[in-house]
């Protein structure tokens, strides 16, 4: 080896080099696809609504789908081990293009939900084998820019996906959209196969965990429907159905010798832990702005949808250029990052809650610092929690590093919508309830944001 040469370098350039670029492009597509296919019916949806006669359905195509996501990533660790990498994502991307086809191909709003459900699990399933293909391929000191990578990719989708499904909307050809993503699924199958059969070899002996999904489903399931309630009493009573799912997942998982989570998950004492109860909490503190932001903005000064929808492109641009500013961090510096960005996180909510009603320049400010601390917390964390775990739990871990991300927005859109509703959103978006929505549903989300500022210390209260 010559002397110029730096194994342990960490740069960019040694990132993409070592034959390291197409797989990491081949995960940014897993990425883009699993984050944009999340997205795009948020303007299509009264199209489909117009054509197929179902306006009663709107919110049942975001939540079929979040169903089909969250147990998908969270069973992803399990199948990519039991089959393999490359396989298993050449299978995630054939099931991703059929309930792309369902819903191209849907003659009434009955089956293009069945293929919301179908795109769910496939888009699931390729954003937690990104997860472990990140895990296997790329080594420890790159992995904060891998991920910060893949937030920017997230970013992008965040921003291109509501403007293609409105480009396809208005051109009266909605359909187009599943066939493009369709499109887009058949070449990762093939990318897949191909740049992923240097992974770890498939283990016939591991199984899935199917009582732990099961249980994993039905509180997710019980959480969806809480979303979609009106009336705060069956909130309430599907929330206590969705605790109660997820306190017995909690102990079963914990006993059983085929977890779907890695060992110390659990424990908010374990450096795991902790780690994940930060990600579920930043996620959910953060649900708040996703959601009723833009709406809100509609209704209080009058925004287009577009215009609304640059509040959440800002926080996600801040989100960025955060996460790409800290990615070459060493071990202390992320200590002192993870800290920084839940304390900035929790700024962001609060003062979002005191300036939702003023001009909208504060509340772009507002998004933005809630972009910069998820930012400067974000890859940094995974890449401490990766560290943490045992050898054996790698493929598992990673895969639920978005597992419980989802199931935290998930908890998150719960807390803010029957805040909303008990402001009188339920009723109607107008003018008055907007006004006294504004600071609720973040007042509603801060128990979160400090949550996650007690985990985050919690978490890095020790050098590695």
């Amino acid at each position: 080896m010559s002397y110029l040469e730096t194994p342990e370098s960490d740069t960019w350039s040694d990132l993409l080099s070592g034959g390291r670029l197409p797989r990491l492009l081949l995960i940014w597509l897993g990425v883009w696809v699993g984050a944009v296919e999340s997205l795009v019916t948020a303007t299509i949806m009264p199209t489909v609504a117009a054509s197929l006669g179902g306006y009663a359905y709107f919110s049942w195509a975001v939540a079929g789908f979040m169903v089909g996501t969250i147990v998908a990533v969270a069973s992803a660790g399990r199948l990519a081990e039991r089959f393999g990498l490359a396989r298993a994502c050449a299978c995630a991307g054939a099931v991703l293009t059929a309930g792309c086809l369902i819903s191209a191909l849907a003659p009434d709003i009955y089956t293009f939900l069945l293929g919301r459900l179908v795109q769910g699990v496939g888009g699931g399933w390729i954003s937690g084998f990104a997860m472990v293909a990140v895990a296997q391929f790329f080594p420890e000191r790159h992995l904060a820019r891998v991920f910060a990578s893949a937030t920017a990719i997230w970013a992008l989708a965040t921003v291109l996906g509501p403007l293609l499904g409105g480009v396809f909307a208005e051109s009266g050809g909605w359909r187009g959209v599943f066939w493009l993503f369709s499109a887009q699924a058949v070449l990762f199958v093939f990318a897949a196969l191909r740049l992923f059969r240097g992974a770890a070899p498939a283990e016939r002996t591991v199984r899935v965990p199917w009582v732990q999904l099961g249980l994993l489903a039905a509180g997710v399931a019980a959480l969806t429907l809480a979303s979609l309630a009106s009336h705060w009493l069956v909130v309430l009573g599907l929330m206590g159905v969705a605790g109660l799912m997820l306190f017995r997942l909690r102990e079963v998982d914990q006993c059983a010798t085929n977890r779907l989570l890695p060992g110390g998950a659990w424990r908010l004492q374990r450096t795991v832990g902790a780690g994940y109860a930060t990600l579920f909490a930043v996620t959910a503190a953060s649900m708040a702005l996703l959601i009723y932001g833009p709406p809100i903005l509609q209704a209080l000064q009058g925004l287009s949808p577009l215009r609304a929808g640059y509040v959440v492109a800002v926080q996600a641009m801040a989100w960025t250029l955060a996460a790409l500013a800290v990615s070459g961090a060493d071990q202390e510096g992320e200590r002192r990052w993870i800290r920084i960005g839940a304390l900035t996180v929790l700024l962001g909510v609060l003062l979002l809650a005191a300036v939702m009603t003023s001009p909208v320049l504060w509340v772009l400010m507002g998004a933005a610092i809630c972009g910069l601390g998820l930012g400067w917390g974000s890859s940094l964390m995974n890449r401490r929690l990766l560290r943490a775990l045992a050898e054996g739990d790698r493929t598992i871990g990673s895969s639920a590093l978005i597992a419980v991300r989802q199931v935290g927005g998930a908890v998150g859109a719960v807390l803010a919508g029957l805040a909303a509703n008990l402001a009188g959103v339920a009723e109607g978006l107008s003018p008055e309830s907007a006004e006294r929505a504004a600071p609720v549903v973040f007042m509603a989300v801060l128990p979160m944001a400090l949550l996650a500022v007690w985990c985050a210390w919690r978490f890095t209260r020790s050098a590695d």
